[in-house]
C-alpha cells in the first residue's frame, strides 16, 4: 500500500540524500556539528532601579481598612466602599469600566461571594455590627506601631485594622486626626513587636524634578509601587487654609490616600492625598502633603491627639495689585487686614484693618494664605514679631499667640481606650447636607468655612466652592450650622422657597440665592 511521505520524513530524507551526495563526489567524511541559540544578553541602561528602595520601605507601609457601626435594619449591601479622597467608586460614571471591575469584585470578592473569607466584621450585637466602609494606606513612623494615614480615610470609622505586607493584619485605634491638614495618626498593639519604619526627608533637599516612589493600597490590591517625579511645590488646590501640596506625577489612585510617597533614600517627602481627574482614575496629577507640614501635625497627635496652632485673631485678604497700588506697596504681596477682632492677639497688639502684613519674624509674606500657615505652624503662647504697612510706612508690632479655637476634640476615646462609636449627626448638619453643603467653624470665629460640597447640587452649579465662608443667610449673620437652620426654618414660615446666602472668598464677598429643601 502506498503512503505519502510526511514533510517532516521528506526533510530528513533530503538532508541524508545531500550528505551522500557530498561524500560520494568528495570521497571524504563530512564532520556534522549542531549550533544552539544563545541567551539575549541585552545591556542594562544607566537608569535608577527602584528596586533597592522598594525593598527598604515596603514593610512599613501597611493598608487601612476602615470599618463602621450601622444599624443592620439600615444594611441594605454588604460591598465594600473603596476610599478614594473621601469618595467611593459609585462617582464614577455608570459606563465607566473601573466602576463596572469594582462593582463585580465587591459582589464577589477575590474568594467568592459577599462576606466570604476576605470580609472581616465585628460581632453583632445591640448596637448594629461593623461594616468595611474605606480602604486606604498608612506607614509605620516608629518601632512602636504609630501608624501615620489621611484623616479623610478614617474620618467615618469606628474600628480600624491595618494589613502588613505580609497579610498580618493588626487591630489599630485611633489617636487623633486633623481634618485641616487631612492628617491621622494609629496606633497598633504589636505586643511587643518592633515594626520597621520609615524617617522624614528634609523639605530643603526636595527639589522638582526628582524621582520619587509612591507605594501603598490602590484600589484595595494593597502593595503596589509607582514612580514618577517631583512636579511642582507649594500647590494650591482650594482644601483649606493649609494648602501647600507636593504635585507629583506619579500614578497615584483610589486607595493610595494617606500612604507614602519616598525620595531614592527611603524617606517620606509627602502623603498622597488627593488627585485631579476627571475620569476618576490617575493622569498623572497627584498631590502629596510635605513632609515638613506632616512631621509637625503628627508629632503632636502622636503628643496628645490634637493639634495647637497659633491665632492671631485678625480676618484678611488678598492684596491685588490695584489693593497696592492704592496703599503705596511696591509689589502685590502680603495680607491685608479686613477687620481685627476684638480681645484677641491680634488686636491687643494693635493690628487693625487697612494693615498689610509684609513679613512675620523677618520672613516675608507672600500672600493670605501664607500668613495662615506660618501663625498655625507656630505654638500658643510665643511672641511673633509682625511686619505691617499702615499709612505708606512699615511698622512693627509683637504679638503673643493666642491658640486656634476649635468646637471638639478631634479624637475621642471610650472608657477602654478604643474609639468612640461615631454619634448622629445633629438635625442642622442633616439639613445642610439638603443643600448640598458641609461646613466647619472658620478659622477667624466668624462665619462658616465650607469643607465640602455636592457637585450635583444647586450650589455648585451656582459657583460656590469648598474652602468659601458663609457669613450671612438672610442678612443675619451665623457662626454655627444651628444658626443656619434656624433662619432657613423662618424662610419657610414666611414662605419663601429661597434663602440668600452671603458668601465670602478671597476674591471678595457675593449673594447666592439657594433653594431651601429642594424647593423652588
Amino acid at each position: 500500500m502506498f503512503t505519502t511521505p510526511s514533510l517532516k520524513t521528506m526533510l530528513k530524507a533530503s538532508t541524508v540524500a545531500g550528505l551522500a551526495a557530498a561524500v560520494f563526489a568528495t570521497g571524504v567524511p563530512l564532520e556534522i556539528t549542531r549550533s544552539y541559540a544563545e541567551a539575549v544578553n541585552v545591556q542594562a541602561p544607566s537608569v535608577p532601579s527602584f528596586a533597592n528602595v522598594v525593598d527598604a520601605v515596603s514593610p512599613a507601609v501597611v493598608s487601612v481598612r476602615v470599618e463602621s457601626r450601622i444599624n443592620p435594619a439600615s444594611d441594605s449591601t454588604d460591598g465594600f466602599a473603596f476610599d478614594f479622597n473621601g469618595r467611593g467608586f459609585d462617582d464614577l460614571p455608570d459606563d465607566h469600566p473601573l466602576k463596572r471591575f469594582f462593582r463585580q469584585f465587591g459582589e464577589q470578592g477575590p474568594n467568592g461571594p459577599q462576606g466570604g473569607p476576605n470580609r472581616r466584621f465585628g460581632p453583632p450585637d445591640g448596637k448594629g455590627r461593623l461594616r468595611p466602609v474605606a480602604q486606604g494606606s498608612g506607614f509605620f513612623i516608629s518601632e512602636d506601631g504609630y501608624v501615620v494615614t489621611n484623616n479623610h480615610v478614617v474620618s467615618d470609622g469606628s474600628a480600624f485594622v491595618a494589613v502588613m505586607t505580609d497579610g498580618t493584619e493588626l487591630d489599630a485605634k485611633l489617636i487623633g486626626r486633623d481634618p485641616r491638614t487631612d492628617l491621622a495618626v494609629l496606633k497598633v498593639d504589636g505586643k511587643g513587636r518592633k515594626f520597621t519604619y520609615v524617617n522624614w526627608a528634609d523639605d530643603n533637599n526636595v527639589r522638582v524634578g526628582d524621582w520619587v516612589v509612591a507605594v501603598g493600597n490602590p484600589f484595595g490590591l494593597g502593595g503596589t509601587v509607582t514612580a514618577g517625579i517631583i512636579s511642582a511645590r507649594g500647590r494650591d488646590i482650594g482644601s483649606g487654609p493649609y494648602d501647600d501640596y507636593l504635585q507629583v506625577d506619579a500614578a497615584v489612585n483610589r486607595g493610595n490616600s494617606g500612604g507614602p510617597t519616598f525620595n531614592l533614600s527611603g524617606q517620606v517627602v509627602g502623603i498622597n492625598t488627593a488627585i485631579f481627574s476627571p475620569s476618576g482614575g490617575s493622569v498623572g496629577i497627584a498631590f502629596a502633603i510635605p513632609a515638613s507640614t506632616a512631621k509637625d501635625v503628627v508629632a503632636d497627635l502622636m503628643k496628645d491627639g490634637t493639634v495647637s496652632r497659633g491665632y492671631l485673631g485678625v480676618q484678611i485678604q488678598p492684596v491685588t495689585k490695584d489693593i497696592a497700588d492704592s496703599l503705596g506697596l511696591s509689589e502685590a504681596n502680603g495680607a491685608l487686614v479686613v477687620s481685627a477682632q476684638d480681645g484677641t492677639p491680634g488686636q491687643k497688639a494693635g493690628m487693625k484693618a487697612g494693615d498689610v502684613v509684609t513679613a512675620v519674624n523677618g520672613e516675608t509674606v507672600k500672600d493670605a494664605r501664607d500668613l495662615s500657615r506660618r501663625i498655625g505652624a507656630m505654638q500658643p503662647g510665643s511672641k511673633v514679631e509682625v511686619s505691617v504697612w499702615r499709612d505708606s510706612k512699615a511698622q512693627s508690632l509683637t504679638v503673643e499667640l493666642g491658640t486656634l479655637p476649635i468646637d471638639q476634640k478631634d479624637a475621642s476615646n471610650d472608657d477602654n481606650g478604643g474609639p468612640a462609636p461615631q454619634p448622629e449627626a445633629p438635625a442642622s448638619e442633616k439639613a445642610l447636607a439638603d443643600l448640598g453643603l458641609t461646613v466647619g467653624p472658620s478659622d477667624d470665629g466668624k462665619g462658616l468655612t465650607i469643607t465640602g460640597i455636592d457637585a450635583d447640587s444647586d450650589a455648585a452649579d451656582k459657583g460656590i466652592k469648598q474652602g468659601e465662608k458663609i457669613t450671612s443667610v438672610n442678612n443675619q449673620q451665623v457662626s454655627n450650622a444651628d444658626d443656619v437652620v434656624k433662619v432657613l426654618n423662618q424662610a419657610k414660615k414666611d414662605g419663601r422657597t429661597r434663602a440668600l446666602f452671603q458668601i465670602q472668598s478671597q476674591e471678595g464677598s457675593r449673594f447666592v440665592a439657594l433653594p431651601i429643601n429642594g424647593q423652588g
